[in-house]
């Protein structure tokens, strides 16, 4: 097993060799931007830690983890135009610095690479990481459509939500990791398993992301603190608050999500009061222990050594903790 500075250092060395300078450049300088924007290469390092966990070289995975994050990187320059952000990893979003319509190609061009990237491999093993790729991306874009539908509703359930996060956020990293297993050819069983452990890694991710795009600190965060907020996104925190909170709060909460101030200071202040005093950031935090707790459990019946069961287990402590 390798350590995940090492997995980040060799996935980044192997980032830095396509930096794009091709015709046109309004096309793939901000291909070139976004990818190197920095962030947590999550996506990419459990793909590799996968392929070393399972018995092969990791750096037979780097295609399969480059495609990952690839398509992650797509995502996010077409969410940020959804979501009209501002900001991304602490620096301007792509269609900020460009424009609207460049961060709309752009990001069709990089969900092109991504899938080219898995033509490295062959075969079986080529028909099945594609096969998983497609599907995956697919309930990526349903769990992105979700997302948008519900911030015009007023109805939304928190089981509605854990799906949600399920297909926007947690089946890329789950994916990210089986791609690991089939790279490495260990067993179905072992594949279906180490996907469950990603994919409840992956919802208590996007819970911590809930929690800290309202309580983190911006100078570690990246993005707009309280942006889930000003966007009226009824995230987990939100749908617990209704759920704990007083009369006089949950119509507070309603009001204050269907309305869009031209100074969002006040807003996203009164909101996190609510939060906090209906105790929703503790049930979030709750939830996020639950969810990492459940990826514990797979551990138990995969079928690799005690060290590298560890190892995972460190890896989502970690991600636990996190505060960026």
């Amino acid at each position: 097993m390798h350590s995940i500075d090492q997995y980040r250092d060799s996935f980044l060395k192997e980032l830095s060799k396509i930096a794009i300078d091709k015709e046109p450049k309004n096309l793939y300088q901000p291909i070139t931007y976004i990818l190197n924007l920095g962030g947590k290469r999550l996506r990419p390092i459990l793909a590799l830690m996968s392929a070393d966990i399972f018995g092969v070289d990791y750096k037979e995975a780097i295609s399969a983890a480059m495609a990952v994050e690839v398509f992650h990187n797509f995502s996010l320059v077409h969410d940020d135009i959804m979501d009209d952000a501002p900001l991304r990893r602490g620096k301007e979003t792509v269609h900020e610095k460009w424009d609207i319509n460049t961060g709309i190609l752009s990001g069709d061009a990089m969900l092109i690479e991504a899938y080219r990237f898995l033509e490295t491999y062959e075969g079986d093993q080529y028909k099945k990481l594609n096969s998983l790729f497609s599907i995956t991306a697919l309930q990526v874009c349903e769990g992105q459509q979700y997302d948008v539908d519900f911030e015009t509703r007023d109805d939304v359930t928190i089981p509605e939500y854990l799906k949600m996060i399920e297909y926007k956020t947690a089946v890329l990293v789950a994916a990210a990791m089986k791609m690991g297993a089939v790279i490495a050819r260990t067993t179905v069983q072992n594949e279906d398993l180490i996907y469950d452990f990603g994919k409840n890694l992956g919802i208590a991710f996007q819970l911590q992301d809930d929690y800290l795009d309202a309580f983190g600190d911006p100078k570690t965060f990246g993005k707009q603190v309280g942006g889930d907020i000003i966007e009226n996104k009824k995230t987990y925190l939100y749908l617990k608050a209704l759920e704990l909170s007083s009369k006089a709060e949950q119509n507070s909460l309603d009001q204050l999500f269907s309305i869009q101030p031209t100074n969002n200071n006040d807003k996203v202040a009164t909101v996190k009061a609510i939060f906090v005093e209906s105790k929703a950031d503790v049930a979030t935090k709750q939830a996020i222990e639950e969810y990492t707790n459940k990826a514990f459990s797979v551990l138990e019946k995969l079928d690799v050594s005690l060290d590298k069961k560890e190892a995972l287990k460190q890896f989502g402590l970690w991600l636990m903790t996190r505060k960026v």
